[in-house]
């Protein structure tokens, strides 16, 4: 374990939890803070350590790794409430530990909003402690309502106190919700955690209030304070070209490569098709995705998952059709693994993306000005398609995980409209893109995040 000393500012620790899409924001978060003057100990496993290493070179005397044993995967893990159990039960004794015999320990924690039992090791320690989401502020609204107000099963869940009055199929709602129930230790695990977020002293979270304002109003209501600062989009630096081209991991193409050849392409042409990190489709899903790209002629790059990320199984994982390349080479570009997603984004060329509906894709594509076309497949992506079309009108609405899939000849039209100039989509992206930018360039999300820094030693009597 590592030590460090209050150099500038106070002294905070840094918790993800250990997956990318959560590893990543948080890093801007932290990049953010430093340059704010506070020293940061961010808490990695081994695996995760190389994702901090543009930081520590820039912020040597300020930014701490603290390096902590991963939780070892177990046969009977049957979800990841098992793992989530583990890393509590291994974590909360070595920081309680660490914590202790530090010379100058963090005076609070920001930790993901997985991670709610850091709410008692807070305040076992006397200090404050503020959850970071990764997620937007709607998808966190009807998150706390479903644990805090425990609908029971029906067709559909109707979430009445939360703005816009949201209606979910019950097979939308998160899994370690419908799968259990009340009294086992997983549920009763993961209710826990939520609650212990609602009873935390603040909330930041990834997004902006240009874009979700009745979100973050409503959020400040539901939690009875004004601790809640939206502070998105966190995103790397306009100069950092490794951020942007490596973002959580190595492109299987190099960056200029795909850069070269979307040069070559007229402005607003091509659809770029991405699933995330973690979402690989089945063979359906992929086969009719091909024969859409195909049949619809448009220009794409389509980026798949090779299959090893993060050490996730899946039982069935389609492939691209054979001859699918040869037959769309000079139209369509296959990247394998990961793709330099936020350099995509940003270029003239692309005019629309297809997307699951993860959060951290959500605002790299609202802040490039990219048609959203949505096809959510799980977790909060529901949420967030939801909020792209039915409020945002940035989005087109393409498919739903395997339940509702268009035919091929359907998604192709879909495909062909997303990059037509005439949409009004395109428009009301391209507003929200200007307001993203100012939100972190002076405006409201720089605002928010410079009050949490002058709160937080007026808090703490510093």
């Amino acid at each position: 374990m590592s030590t460090t000393t209050t150099t500038t500012g106070p002294h905070i620790l840094a918790y993800s939890y250990p997956a990318s899409s959560h590893i990543i924001p948080l890093l801007d978060l932290t990049r953010q803070l430093l340059t704010r003057g506070l020293t940061v100990t961010v808490l990695v496993t081994p695996n995760s350590l190389t994702l901090l290493q543009p930081l520590l070179s820039i912020h040597l005397s300020s930014l701490h790794p603290l390096v902590l044993p991963a939780a070892q995967p177990q046969p009977s893990w049957n979800s990841r409430i098992e793992k989530d159990r583990a890393i509590r039960d291994l974590h909360y004794p070595l920081l309680i530990n660490w914590f202790h015999s530090h010379p100058s320990p963090p005076v609070a924690i920001v930790s993901d909003f997985f991670l709610g039992w850091t709410h008692h090791l807070a305040k076992e320690l006397g200090i404050p402690r503020v959850v970071f989401s990764p997620s937007g502020a709607f998808a966190l609204s009807v998150l706390y309502s479903l644990w805090r107000d425990v609908p029971k099963i029906d067709d559909d869940i109707n979430f009445p106190k939360i703005p816009h009055s949201p209606i979910f199929p019950w097979r939308q709602i998160t899994a370690h919700y419908t799968n259990g129930k009340e009294g086992e230790p997983n549920w009763e695990f993961s209710r826990s955690c939520i609650l212990d977020d609602i009873a935390s002293w603040g909330l930041i979270f990834n997004s902006f209030a240009e874009l979700e304002r009745v979100y973050v109003d409503h959020l400040r209501t539901e939690l009875g304070h004004d601790r809640v600062w939206a502070v998105g989009p966190l995103l790397p630096l306009e100069d950092d070209v490794a951020g942007f081209n490596n973002r959580g991991g190595s492109s299987s193409v190099p960056c200029d490569q795909v850069m070269t050849w979307l040069d070559a392409r007229p402005d607003n042409s091509i659809v770029y098709v991405c699933f995330g990190s973690r979402t690989s489709l089945n063979t359906k899903q992929i086969e009719v995705l091909a024969s859409a790209l195909e049949i619809s002629g448009v220009q794409f790059i389509l980026c798949v998952r090779n299959g090893s990320d993060e050490g996730r199984v899946d039982v069935d994982r389609g492939e691209i059709p054979d001859g699918f390349e040869d037959r769309v080479e000079g139209k369509g570009f296959v990247i394998k693994g990961w793709a330099p997603q936020v350099a995509i984004l940003k270029h003239r060329a692309v005019g629309a993306f297809l997307t699951h509906c993860g959060w951290n894709s959500v605002l790299e594509g609202v802040t490039a000005g990219k048609v959203m076309l949505t096809w959510p497949m799980g977790s909060d992506q529901y949420t967030n398609a939801k909020l792209l079309v039915d409020q945002l009108g940035v989005g087109i609405r393409v498919a739903e995980d395997t339940e509702n899939i268009p035919e091929s000849i359907e998604m192709a039209r879909l495909l062909v409209e997303s990059v037509s100039v005439t949409r009004p989509e395109r428009v009301r992206v391209k507003e929200l893109s200007g307001a993203a930018l100012g939100a972190i360039k002076g405006g409201s999300s720089d605002k928010d995040l410079d009050g949490f820094v002058k709160l937080l030693p007026r808090e703490l009597n510093l």
